[in-house]
């Protein structure tokens, strides 16, 4: 139970932006198993991920579902308190800040990543495929990524609101 109710919106939107991330990385772990994804290089040859490349893949498409879910901290308890597993800190309050701060900047840097990485998504300029089924289906899967930082801003705001814009904290009634 958080300190103060938590909108029905905000907590439907912290459910959803694990999902924004996921298409892309079921997409990069298709590029892992050995399949090309349609992608091919300038010769018309499909690119398959040798090496190190799958791991990269492996461990990008791990890392970027794993900080999604950092999303829940700004409608859970732990991102209020700390849980008390957490050695030294456990129990203790969490600065609204502590979490506004680093929230709010990576939303900005996720719109500004998306934003650049989408800027020639439908142009001659963008990555090279051997069909536009192939092409559709990259785009399709990486386009949910240009809300994972708008919608991080959002529930940031939520949290800001929560948290510090309403008056004193409420403390629980005495027993």
């Amino acid at each position: 139970m958080t300190e103060r109710p938590v909108p029905r919106w905000a907590e439907r939107l912290a459910h959803a932006i694990p999902f924004m991330v996921l298409p892309s990385g079921l997409w990069r772990l298709g590029l892992a198993a050995g399949w090309s994804m349609g992608m091919v290089d300038e010769a018309g040859r499909p690119i398959h991920a040798h090496g190190w490349e799958i791991g990269y893949v492996v461990v990008l498409s791990l890392v970027s579902e794993a900080v999604a879910l950092t999303a829940f901290g700004l409608v859970r308890r732990w991102g209020e308190v700390v849980p008390r597993w957490i050695p030294w800190i456990g129990s203790r309050r969490v600065p609204p800040y502590a979490a506004i701060v680093p929230a709010t900047l990576g939303s900005l840097a996720l719109i500004a990543i998306w934003g650049f990485a989408f800027r020639d998504v439908f142009s001659d300029e963008f990555l090279p495929f051997g069909s536009d089924a192939a092409k559709a289906l990259m785009i399709a899967c990486y386009a949910p990524l240009n809300l994972w930082g708008p919608a991080l801003l959002v529930l940031t705001w939520a949290y800001y609101r929560r948290r510090v814009s309403s008056a004193a904290p409420v403390e629980p009634a005495a027993v």
